[in-house]
């Protein structure tokens, strides 16, 4: 089944191939200059400090239901072992195994494709068993420092949590800006709370999962116009889902990733945040969150704060 034609025209809409020349791998966090950390660093006032992800555990977000991205494997390796002899300092190490994308984590440019592209035109075959991702993978994205900013879709509409068949729309986000006092700018970083992540706090993860508020198809072309850098939110599936418009699966990331070269983040802890920019009347922040530099990785754990 190929694309419906409305995908297509939102696609060529929001299409930054060859905007920042064709060897780019990065897009939009282009965006984020010298200017725009200077700006994002005057954000924070009273240098409290929010960290926004998960904790890596086997109690993780995910349930099974895709394939091979499993919630970290923590083995210990060695406990306190006297490597050098009886008597010598001991170490204790462990290692660890899950899915790139299994918690709080980005997505790589290279996370989808669609009809045989990736970001900036490139074949979709160029992520490979042995290259893995020779293009665009997580490892070529620039430091991931700028101004963030909540827009707390739930909290501007009176609620805990956004029902699981609320797709969040270009509306809404203006609604939420309008509530936190703020104009998103060139090289900021959207977070979009939806409440979701309420349901995992409380144990339910497969409530968590499914269904799910998220991002509808229209919002991209509001990320495009406001030329953000980056976005992340508070549930699994990051769009909604399922999906509004029926078998059109996971358009958003394909608008983002492929045609905008947007990085997109998942499984953000946003409650903390909600809580004190709600406390404070401060709706933007300077915000750390790199990657893990994974060569040729689609995706990486990250653990990003928020500093106000």
């Amino acid at each position: 089944m190929s694309l419906p034609a409305e995908f297509h025209d939102i696609a060529k809409r929001v299409n930054n191939w060859g905007r920042w020349g064709e060897a780019d791998e990065v897009g939009t966090l282009n965006l984020i200059t010298g200017e725009v950390v200077r700006n994002a660093a005057a954000a924070v006032r009273s240098g409290l400090r929010i960290p926004l992800a998960l904790p890596l555990q086997q109690e993780g977000v995910q349930t099974g239901a895709i394939p091979g991205r499993v919630n970290p494997l923590h083995t210990m390796v060695q406990i306190n072992h006297e490597l050098f002899g009886p008597g010598t300092v001991a170490t204790s190490d462990d290692s660890v195994t899950m899915g790139l994308q299994s918690a709080t984590h980005w997505d790589a440019l290279t996370h989808v494709s669609h009809s045989g592209r990736i970001y900036n035109g490139r074949p979709a075959d160029s992520i490979t068993p042995h290259d893995r991702a020779r293009f665009s993978g997580i490892d070529k994205a620039t430091p991931v420092v700028s101004r963030g900013v909540l827009l707390d879709v739930a909290r501007a509409k009176g609620r805990d949590r956004l029902p699981g068949d609320h797709a969040v729309t270009p509306e809404d986000l203006d609604e939420a800006a309008e509530y936190g006092g703020v104009t998103v700018r060139s090289g900021d970083i959207v977070l979009v709370r939806t409440g979701q992540m309420q349901l995992f706090l409380a144990g339910d993860r497969h409530g968590y999962a499914y269904p799910s508020p998220g991002l509808s198809v229209r919002t991209p072309e509001w990320f495009h116009a406001h030329d953000v850098a980056a976005v992340a939110n508070d549930t699994l599936t990051f769009e909604i889902f399922p999906p509004e418009i029926e078998n059109l699966w996971l358009p958003v990331h394909a608008l983002d990733l492929v045609e905008m070269g947007m990085l997109q983040g998942q499984n953000w802890n946003l409650e903390k945040l909600s809580t004190a920019c709600a406390q404070e009347r401060q709706y933007t922040f300077l915000l750390c969150a790199m990657p893990e530099p994974f060569v040729g990785g689609t995706g990486t754990p990250v653990a990003p704060v928020a500093v106000l």
